[in-house]
């Protein structure tokens, strides 16, 4: 099973959405709040390609995006297949 790390901020509607759908599935994740952490923020920005938006989401070393390209991958059935890769 890939690593799943998720880039977050505690007020992110969003961030919890992705964390949620993650939990039911019972994927544990890595999660790191860039909220007030200068380093966490640029590593975030060099891997996410210049996205600046939270989440940000890597399953292994691909780069899922944000929420909605999850929650998307998971409506086509393919976000199950990445996770258990």
């Amino acid at each position: 099973m890939p690593t799943v790390e998720i880039y977050t901020s505690p007020l992110c509607g969003y961030c919890h959405a992705a964390k949620r759908l993650l939990t039911e599935k019972g994927i544990s994740f890595a999660e790191y709040n860039v909220s007030g952490d200068a380093e966490k923020r640029q590593e975030m920005l060099a891997r996410a390609n210049g996205r600046h938006t939270v989440p940000q989401i890597f399953i292994g070393e691909t780069h899922v995006g944000g929420y909605d390209e999850m929650a998307a991958l998971d409506r086509e059935g393919k976000l199950d297949g990445m996770l258990a890769a």
